[in-house]
C-alpha cells in the first residue's frame, strides 16, 4: 500500500489550496484517512479525518469551517479542500491511513488524537506555505 499527497503550493493568505490523497495497491473496505499538519519544532497535529465508507468527518477547531475532507472511493482518493488559508496553516501536510480490521465505526473526533504510530499507511507528505 502506498499513500501519495499532492496539492501543496505556496499561496496568499486567503487563498484556497485542494490536496489530495491518493492510495495504490489498496484492497480495504473499513478505514478512515487522516490529515496532519507539521510544523517545524511541533508534534505533527491531525486537523481532519474521514471514515471511507460512509463519509462521515470530523475537523479539528483549528480547520473547522475553512477545510472540508472528501473521498472518491472510485479512485482510491482523499481530499482536503481548504478555504481561507492562514499563515498559520503553513506546514507539510501528511495523509495516514487507519484500517478498522474489526469492523465497527469508531467515533472520528478522537482519531485526530491517536498517536502517530496506531496508523498503519502513511504518506510522505506535501508542502504548504501561506504567505501574509
Amino acid at each position: 500500500v502506498q499513500l501519495v499527497e499532492s496539492g501543496g503550493a505556496s499561496v496568499q493568505a486567503g487563498g484556497s489550496l485542494r490536496l489530495s490523497c491518493a492510495a495504490s495497491d489498496f484492497r480495504f473496505d473499513n478505514y478512515a484517512i487522516a490529515w496532519f499538519r507539521q510544523v517545524p519544532g511541533k508534534e505533527r497535529e491531525g486537523i481532519s479525518v474521514i471514515r471511507v465508507p460512509d463519509g462521515d468527518a470530523a475537523y479539528a477547531d483549528s480547520v473547522k469551517g475553512r477545510f472540508t475532507i472528501s473521498s472518491d472511493r472510485a479512485k482510491n482518493t482523499v481530499f482536503l479542500q481548504m478555504n481561507s488559508l492562514k499563515p498559520e496553516d503553513t506546514g507539510d501536510y501528511y495523509c495516514a491511513c487507519l484500517l478498522f480490521l474489526g469492523g465497527g465505526r469508531p467515533t472520528l473526533q478522537p482519531i485526530l488524537s491517536r498517536h502517530t504510530a496506531e496508523f498503519d499507511f502513511w504518506g510522505q507528505g506535501t508542502q504548504v506555505t501561506v504567505s501574509s
